[in-house]
């Protein structure tokens, strides 16, 4: 079984396919990126993952790939490579989201050690936002009408009382109730309000 999905990202062929080897058999899922470019191209159909990559390299380098993802709101977790004298842009990688860095030469078992940590911290927290963007997706399919039941019955509001509020017959408002429920996958009123809770969707 894979112990997760690693992204090595480095323009020096030897270095990748020395990474790809190491973690390989590490029993890891690897995949390799010739720039942060291309990663970052790539990213929107890649499955959760830990991210090794080169802190110096040509166009977008470690730093600004971690801008980047950082103004995607991007989970995966990140270890930056640096070589030896590049301490300053290291603790900068640190500040800007990396779970951590590896001066080059490093020990094979530290980088294992370091990807391994970042998958399971990076994981509930990924696996979360993942489950909270489906449910946002479900709002997002209802029609404005729906909508304003949803946020009636999350406020606690009645089927009269919603019905009032928009002038429109309490048996109408009992037909967007169930398209609600049925589009928002939701099997009683307390799972609906626990699902807006968790897209964010409660109004003060």
């Amino acid at each position: 079984m894979s112990r997760g999905k690693v992204y090595v990202i480095d323009d020096d062929e030897a270095m990748r396919d020395s990474l790809e080897f190491l973690l390989t058999s590490a029993e890891f899922e690897v995949a390799l990126f010739d720039s942060a470019q291309a990663f970052l191209e790539a990213i929107g159909g890649l499955a959760f993952g830990c991210v090794v990559s080169d802190v110096r390299m040509p166009g977008i380098d470690g730093i600004e790939l971690l801008r980047r993802l950082k103004a995607q709101q991007c989970r995966f977790p990140v270890v930056i490579m640096t070589g030896h004298g590049d301490v300053p842009l290291a603790v900068e990688a640190m500040k800007l989201g990396a779970v951590d860095f590896l001066e080059k030469p490093f020990d094979d078992d530290m980088l294992i050690a370091m990807v391994d940590t970042g998958l399971k911290r990076a994981e509930p927290e990924a696996r979360q936002e993942a489950i909270t963007r489906e449910i946002a997706e479900r709002i997002a399919t209802l029609s404005p009408r729906e909508r304003q039941v949803m946020d009636g019955l999350v406020a606690g509001l009645s089927n009269k009382a919603i019905a009032r509020e928009y002038d429109i017959s309490p048996r109408t408002i009992e037909v967007y109730r169930a398209n609600v429920m049925t589009k928002m996958q939701a099997g009683s009123l307390s799972e609906l309000v626990r699902l807006a809770m968790q897209a964010g969707a409660l109004k003060d």
